[in-house]
């Protein structure tokens, strides 16, 4: 009997490592979903880009809300900090954003061309990519957000990321048995799929196509307590013990999930059977 494999969940995340939309249908761009990743909060005083790839940083804002529609051409973001909503781009959303973050930022759809990140590598070795050089674990540093510039949001890397069912029930079966949440991931779309697709693989989802490029090296954030998940720093030790792979001839890294590009856009909904 042939399984047909189809899309389960499927997110959105407007404000870069703000909490995400479930969405049940998605317009797929040239750049990734429509709306993905497209702000992002900008730090006043050295110009990074906030990611809760550092916690002490940025942690507090996996606590901050969005939701997203479409006005015509553009789209329109509302965050919701602190139990009160406020327009993205508005002087009142940057004063909000400030004070829940105990640093002063700005809200911003521009990707700097030199668009960087503060990053606190995990404590397990395990999870400290070979390309990272002499970095050590638990150190803080500065990186370039590679998917930036390619794809002209504050992704970091490919444009879509996919993670599927088999996958996380793997990890769970290495964890003693563990339910693993797709959301410590934060993907796009999972699949309901045996295991991930392959780099090269094309997968066509009704009128849209992505091309898996390569798997996704995870950071600190999985571990981190979000979107009503409790912290837990095994997800970490366990992508270190078994997940560490060679990544497109850079060196090996700790990865789970993989990113796409988009060949052909089109519209996913949930249910969607993948060919």
């Amino acid at each position: 009997m042939i399984v047909m494999q189809t899309v389960v969940a499927l997110r959105r995340y407007p404000l870069k490592s703000a909490r995400g939309e479930v969405l049940d249908a998605a317009d797929v761009e040239p750049n990734g979903l429509r709306g993905d990743r497209t702000w992002a909060c900008i730090d006043r005083l050295d110009g990074t880009v906030g990611s809760a790839k550092d916690p002490r940083r940025w942690g507090r804002l996996l606590d901050v809300g969005t939701s997203m529609r479409d006005d015509g051409p553009e789209t329109v973001l509302t965050l919701h900090v602190d139990g009160t909503s406020l327009p993205a781009g508005s002087a009142a959303a940057d004063a909000a954003l400030s004070h829940h973050l105990g640093r002063p930022v700005r809200l911003s759809r521009d990707v700097p061309p030199d668009a960087r990140l503060h990053r606190t590598l995990p404590d397990d070795i395990g999870m400290v990519p070979d390309w990272m050089g002499g970095a050590r674990p638990g150190q803080e540093t500065i990186t370039a957000i590679a998917g930036a510039r390619q794809v002209g949001r504050f992704v970091d890397f490919g444009a879509v990321h996919i993670v599927t069912t088999g996958a996380l029930s793997l990890l769970g079966q290495r964890m003693a048995g563990a339910s693993v949440a797709a959301a410590r991931f934060r993907p796009n779309l999972v699949i309901d799929a045996p295991h991930d697709p392959e780099p090269g693989q094309e997968l066509r989802l009704g009128d849209s196509v992505l091309r898996v490029m390569l798997p996704t090296p995870r950071c600190v954030i999985p571990g981190l307590s979000q979107t009503g998940l409790p912290a837990d720093l095994s997800v970490l030790s366990a992508l270190a013990r078994h997940y560490r792979i060679p990544v497109a001839g850079l060196g090996r890294a700790a990865c789970f999930g993989t990113y796409a590009d988009v060949v052909q856009p089109g519209q996913l909904r949930l249910g969607q059977v993948v060919r």
